[in-house]
């Protein structure tokens, strides 16, 4: 599993406007994803759609996932 495998992964499930995943040692792994539809969620529940979007790659072949997630209007603010 790498990093493009994971981003790829996410991309199949989520409409992102911007992800980045990080790679240490193949298995520990460290993301910032911006999707709209974040938009009135928790972080927990944004981390809940990404984890789903990967379905069983967390079970097996990624052992951890940091992750930053944003709307796009927070990622925006954030680049001002």
């Amino acid at each position: 599993m790498t990093a493009d495998d994971i981003r790829q992964s996410i991309l199949e499930k989520l409409e992102c406007e911007f992800i980045e995943i990080l790679g240490g040692d193949g298995t520990h792994f460290e993301g910032t994803i911006v999707s709209g539809l974040f938009d009135g969620l928790n972080r927990v529940k944004q981390h809940q759609m990404v984890f789903n979007a990967l379905g069983d790659k967390m079970k097996s072949e990624i052992h951890a996932l940091s992750m930053k997630t944003y709307t796009p209007n927070e990622w925006n603010q954030l680049k001002t």
